[in-house]
């Protein structure tokens, strides 16, 4: 098991990703989509299954929403 977290491209189709997320979220309401989130993140989270990756994803995810949306001053 690897305890690295891979950030080379991964993923052949993103686009393919997008529209299955889209429609994944197809007439949910927000807390809908929130709790649906959250189940794919604990199924995905169990299949990776190395807390080491997933301290460093979610370190990483946590940098990259304070880029795109700083707290509030």
């Amino acid at each position: 098991m690897s305890s690295n977290l891979n950030l080379a491209q991964n993923l052949d189709d993103f686009e393919a990703l997008y529209m299955l997320l889209d429609d994944s979220h197809a007439g949910f309401d927000v807390g809908q989509q929130q709790i649906f989130n959250s189940q794919l993140l604990l199924l995905l989270s169990n299949h990776i299954g190395d807390m080491t990756v997933l301290r460093d994803a979610c370190a990483l995810a946590r940098v990259k929403v304070e880029m795109i949306r700083p707290a509030a001053a």
